[in-house]
């Protein structure tokens, strides 16, 4: 049996102020922007540049109690893990960006972590792993 992760949903406050932070402020590609009439709502996909085949679905908020989820998808915790393979790099170029990090880079056992917010409050790792995978 083969499995997969296709998409992860991010409830998302608009469609157009969430793919410009994907997009251009973390350097994402906009894989499908698809109107649904039938449903009002956009088929929204990004994901990270390179070879991984995990993307986020950005779900734009349809009703009020969805709305109190956005920025807080995982509680307060770490939500998302965005690996890369040049940490100094991918750190410096969010930097950059104007991307808030709220942990500092650290070397830790598994490699090099620092912790940064979206657009939301969600909380992310970017992360380099010591041994190049997660």
């Amino acid at each position: 049996m083969k499995q997969s992760i296709a998409h992860v949903a991010l409830v998302v406050r608009d469609y157009d102020e969430a793919i410009e932070f994907y997009v251009n402020k973390l350097g994402f590609e906009l894989v499908e922007d698809t109107y649904q009439p039938e449903q009002d709502k956009r088929w929204v996909v990004v994901r990270p540049r390179g070879d991984g085949m995990t993307s986020l679905l950005l779900a734009r908020a349809s009703n009020p109690h969805q709305e109190t989820f956005i920025g807080n998808q995982a509680g307060g915790r770490v939500f998302l893990f965005l690996q890369t393979d040049d940490f100094q790099r991918d750190y410096a170029a969010l930097v950059e960006a104007g991307i808030t990090f709220v942990r500092e880079p650290k070397q830790a056992s598994y490699g090099t972590v620092a912790v940064f917010q979206d657009l939301y409050g969600n909380l992310w790792d970017l992360v380099e792993f010591a041994d190049g995978r997660g």
